[in-house]
């Protein structure tokens, strides 16, 4: 079968990102524009101000994923593009230069869905996928556990039913005064910390493999602030993590990583035991945390079942994920027409 190179555009939430790849596993090219000194000040992203910075680099992007790849946008096989789910006007701005350069060189266009594309990273610049697995993605805005059949066929069986694993960790950060974006910022200041300095909860909800991350996150708050006082708007805290010493913040930062990521391990162990695969797939941006990266080497030692972990450049999002598995879509016959839409959620 001929060789195929596929340009892959990513713009769901606050990362402008092109790439090329070869045969869905080969990195070519993979850049990452990314908007962390845009949102800093606001502990989180913005929606308005992640769409404009797409506008202004996301062709800029492209050019680069090309030049650094060498190769010329006629010698495309196809152009994926992630466009769903995400914010809204985010995925707007890739999709619409995704569209533009497939109508332009009459490249067919591959829309990729990207939660999916986080479970093809781990092959990238390594071996393809054995099927059945089981799937994890950990991330700023989301927090799964699926049975993955092929590339995209792929049965949810637990997710969170609040907070996002890494969107508990950005409110962690801010909770500690510990910077943006929160889990490297957690992560750094847990170096040094007493993991059991707090005895904040573990969440187990019944005998689901669904996770929650809100009582985590108010049981830090409490622990840091004290008991608010007062209601609503009036609500007030006695101190702030700026009243305590450098120890303690270590230990509360410490403590929290341990209990959230003792959260997500606790349902991938269950889910193993539950079920037979061939190997467990890791990615999204939290899987880049190295205590998380051990405890998993851990289970899968213990349950005898191959780990494939993306590498930490492809943990965080990126566009060689997106064009890897518009490869696996588009050489089972799956291609997309213009009206392409974005999806800032994905329906069911």
């Amino acid at each position: 079968m001929t060789s195929s190179l596929v340009l892959g555009i990513e713009s769901s939430c606050d990362e402008t990102a092109a790439a090329v790849v070869r045969d869905g596993c080969e990195v070519m090219s993979s850049i990452v524009a990314t908007q962390h000194d845009l949102h800093q000040r606001y502990a989180g992203v913005v929606p308005e101000i992640a769409s404009r910075a797409h506008l202004e680099r996301i062709l800029p992007v492209i050019k680069e994923a090309l030049r650094e790849a060498k190769v010329e946008l006629h010698q495309l096989s196809a152009i994926g593009i992630g466009h769903e789910p995400g914010l809204i006007g985010s995925l707007l701005v890739g999709l619409g230069a995704a569209k533009a350069l497939s109508f332009a060189t009459d490249t067919p266009l591959v829309g990729v869905n990207h939660v999916q594309a986080h479970l093809w990273s781990p092959c990238l610049d390594s071996e393809p996928i054995q099927y059945p697995a089981l799937g994890v993605v950990a991330s700023g805005g989301h927090t799964t556990i699926s049975l993955v059949n092929g590339p995209t066929d792929i049965s949810v069986i637990g997710q969170t039913i609040d907070d996002a694993i890494g969107e508990a960790f950005d409110k962690a950060a801010a909770i500690l005064e510990a910077g943006y974006p929160g889990g490297p910022a957690i992560e750094q200041l847990a170096e040094e910390g007493d993991d059991q300095a707090l005895k904040l909860p573990v969440a187990r909800l019944g005998e689901t493999l669904d996770f929650s991350y809100s009582g985590l996150k108010t049981a830090l708050l409490y622990a840091v602030r004290g008991q608010p006082q007062g209601r609503g708007k009036s609500v007030s805290y006695p101190r702030s993590a700026s009243d305590l010493d450098v120890q303690s913040r270590r230990d509360a930062a410490a403590s929290f990583q341990r209990a959230a990521i003792r959260a997500l391990v606790n349902n991938i162990e269950q889910a193993l035991k539950q079920h037979e695969v061939t190997c467990l797939l890791a990615g999204g941006g939290v899987t880049a945390n190295t205590l998380l990266r051990n405890e998993l080497i851990r289970v899968c030692n213990e349950h005898e079942t191959p780990l494939r972990l993306a590498q930490r450049k492809y943990c965080v999002d990126n566009a060689a994920m997106i064009a890897g598995l518009a490869h696996a879509q588009w050489t089972r016959g799956v291609s997309h027409g213009l009206d392409l839409a974005a999806a800032a959620r994905v329906a069911g």
